[in-house]
């Protein structure tokens, strides 16, 4: 494998995880970002959990942060010796063609591109680069240190050989590779997740029932550990709701405007999710750790 020196672009909640898994197998790590301090605070954030998870002490937790060489606002600066870039921004169209665009002519001949795009598939962005035979799609599940998943995407152009370079990258930095095999909108794990969040999302925003109370019926029928509006909480408020907005955008359903609506009063009042210490839940001791949370 050739990948040495990797750069993720957005340190949000996803973003940052990735940044961090990477360092923490070893890669040297930059990562791009509107906010320095933003990234920081959640790079080490992350401390809790790697250590509840996975039992790293406090030196291999620091061994991870120590491969993170840099942390800038300079795109230029950010890719000059880049590998590989994993795009980890919003799922916003228009900010990932100005991304793509500038990245395009910055990034050195060598640097393969990807994006961990939720909403997006390759094909959509393709057209913004400036190498379709080095883009493809990395994907990654929420909390990636143990939902360790990467789903590889290409299209039509990518190269082969880079996409076995981001399979063999995937099984190095901890992650079982899940490779699609043509271009499919959600890839596999959000093709399920997906109807399973908006059919939730309906019922709320329709006014059928409270997010608790379909957290409870789904989670009794299904014995599922977790209900879809624990999910959201954990993915954060901000993807579903841009998903929301794309999805209105294309289908014009005012149902997918209901559910946005919905959801950006609670992210304008700062409800962001487990993150933010409040979304359909208050954290750190959310409702469904009760004991009898699906008794009642």
């Amino acid at each position: 494998m050739t990948f040495k020196n990797i750069t993720v672009a957005g340190a949000g909640v996803l973003g940052s995880q990735i940044a961090y898994q990477i360092a923490l197998k070893g890669f040297k790590v930059t990562v791009y970002n509107h906010h320095i301090d933003t990234a920081e605070k959640r790079l080490h954030a992350l401390k809790a959990d790697y250590q509840h998870d996975l039992h790293l002490t406090d030196e291999e937790f620091q061994a991870g942060l120590d491969n993170i060489v840099n942390i800038t606002t300079d795109l230029k600066a950010a890719v000059a010796d880049a590998d590989y870039v994993i795009e980890a921004l919003p799922e916003s169209l228009d900010l990932k063609e100005k991304f793509y665009t500038e990245l395009s002519e910055v990034a050195p001949a060598k640097t393969v591109f990807a994006s961990n795009s939720s909403s997006f598939i390759p094909g959509q962005l393709v057209k913004y680069v400036d190498r379709p035979n080095k883009y493809l799609h990395m994907h990654f599940a929420n909390k990636i240190w143990r939902f360790n998943v990467a789903e590889i995407m290409g299209t039509n152009q990518t190269d082969p050989a880079v996409y076995q370079e981001v399979v063999d990258f995937a099984r190095a930095i901890g992650m079982v590779p899940i490779e699609l095999h043509k271009e499919q909108h959600g890839y596999v794990l959000n093709a399920v997740l997906i109807p399973l969040l908006g059919s939730a999302m309906q019922l709320w925003a329709n006014g059928v029932s409270d997010p608790q109370t379909i957290d409870k019926d789904w989670m009794i029928s299904t014995s599922s550990p977790m209900g879809p509006f624990m999910i959201i909480d954990m993915v954060g408020l901000r993807t579903p709701y841009q998903m929301e907005i794309n999805t209105y955008q294309t289908t014009k359903d005012p149902i997918h405007q209901t559910i946005a609506d919905k959801l950006k009063s609670m992210i304008d009042a700062g409800h962001t999710g487990q993150e933010s210490g409040q979304g359909f839940y208050h954290y750190p001791n959310p409702e469904f750790e009760d004991p009898e949370f699906l008794k009642k």
